[in-house]
C-alpha cells in the first residue's frame, strides 16, 4: 500500500465503504446526518454574518458569537464522520472530482477568511460590538463567508451530477 491510491484501494475495499455501497438506505441515512450538520453549521455562520453586516444592531456581536460557536462546533460532529463515511463509498471518484475538490477548497477558504477575520478586525469589535456598523473590512468578510458558504452548498449538492 503506497501513496495515495493504496490507501484510497484499501479504503474502498474496507468492510465499512462495502456497506456504505451495497446497502439501501446506510449511504442516504448519513446524507441526511451530513446535509442536517452543513444546515446548523451554515445556519450559525449566516447568523452572525448577519450580524456584522448589520442586521439585529442591538445584538452584541460577541455575545451571538458565544451563543452560536457551539452550534458550529457540534456540526463537525455530523459533518466531519458522515463525509468520511459517504467518502469511504466511492473514495476514487470523490478525489477525482473537480466539484468535489472546488468544495474543499472552498471550505479551506472559509476558515481561512474566519481565522483572519477573528485574529484581524474582530479583535477591534469592542468599538462595534452593539448600535454601530461594523467596519467596512468586517462587513466584507461577512459578504466573502456568506459566498463561499453558498458556494459549499452548491458543491455538495452538484455532487450528485457530476
Amino acid at each position: 500500500m503506497n501513496g495515495a491510491g493504496g490507501v484510497l484501494g484499501w479504503l474502498e475495499a474496507s468492510p465499512l465503504s462495502l456497506a456504505m455501497r451495497s446497502s439501501l438506505w446506510l449511504y442516504p441515512i448519513v446524507e441526511i446526518f451530513h446535509i442536517l450538520g452543513f444546515v446548523l453549521l451554515v445556519g450559525s455562520v449566516a447568523m452572525f454574518d448577519l450580524r456584522v453586516l448589520g442586521w439585529s444592531r442591538s445584538v452584541p456581536v460577541p455575545a451571538l458569537g458565544r451563543h452560536l460557536l457551539p452550534w458550529s462546533a457540534a456540526s463537525l460532529l455530523l459533518i466531519v464522520p458522515a463525509g468520511l463515511l459517504m467518502f469511504s463509498a466511492h473514495p476514487h471518484d470523490f478525489i477525482g472530482n473537480r466539484v468535489f475538490q472546488l468544495k474543499l477548497g472552498l471550505i479551506a477558504a472559509a476558515g481561512i477568511n474566519a481565522l483572519v477575520f477573528h485574529l484581524g478586525i474582530y479583535r477591534s469589535v469592542a468599538g462595534w460590538a452593539t448600535g454601530v456598523p461594523a467596519p467596512p473590512a468586517a462587513r466584507l468578510q461577512a459578504l466573502a463567508s456568506l459566498a463561499i458558504w453558498a458556494a459549499v452548498v452548491s458543491c455538495g449538492r452538484l455532487l450528485a451530477y457530476t
